[in-house]
């Protein structure tokens, strides 16, 4: 999969995921990684950062349910907004996790 792909290949999953659910930046690497051989957390958050505008980016949070600060207000007016389950102010991964195959 040649870098371009890679970055399709993400921006695609973003997409698949429901409202209300959300991936780690880890668990969309590893989702990725026997199709792309790459699984960098790093990698999916700078394709984010770079490339996820046009996407549902406050799907896409780190390990622990939180964004950037700068991210932070905005998306959890769009959380709160598809009923994300939330603890204070980050995402209750428990609950909110989602992986491609799982229902939606």
């Amino acid at each position: 999969m040649t870098p371009d792909e890679y970055v399709e290949a993400v921006l695609e999953v973003v997409d698949l995921i429901p409202p209300g659910r959300v991936m780690s930046y880890g668990a969309l690497a590893d989702a990725l990684a026997e199709r792309s051989g790459r699984a960098s957390a790093r990698l999916v958050g700078a394709i984010m950062a770079r490339h996820g505008g046009g996407t549902a980016w406050h799907r896409v949070v780190n390990a622990s349910g939180g964004l950037p600060p700068r991210l932070a207000a905005e998306a959890r007016v769009r959380w709160l907004a598809e009923g994300t389950p939330l603890r204070q102010d980050r995402v209750d991964m428990r609950a909110a996790s989602w992986r491609p195959g799982e229902g939606m």
